[in-house]
């Protein structure tokens, strides 16, 4: 068993929902961990979120992270040679 501190007003809306919905305050803090949990786990995958975009949009070449710089001079070359 965990014991958390709440501050008088949540202490009040807790008791009040928990009148209302004829429960325990107790089953109210499990179903809201339960949920802020789950979401928690949705929203801290980052890479997951976006994995359905990665390489969607692909250029087809295989090595663009590793000559940028390369491809960056160039482009700065160009642009100062006009």
């Amino acid at each position: 068993m965990r014991s958390i501190r709440l501050s008088d007003e949540m202490e009040k809306d807790l008791e009040a929902i928990a009148d209302q919905k004829k429960t325990s305050r107790s089953n109210i803090v499990k179903e809201a961990l339960v949920e802020y949990m789950a979401k928690e786990k949705k929203y801290n995958k980052p890479f997951e979120l976006g994995e359905r975009y990665f390489g969607k949009y692909g250029s087809g070449d295989t090595n663009r992270s590793t000559t940028y710089k390369s491809r960056l001079k160039e482009k700065l070359r160009d642009k100062h040679s006009h």
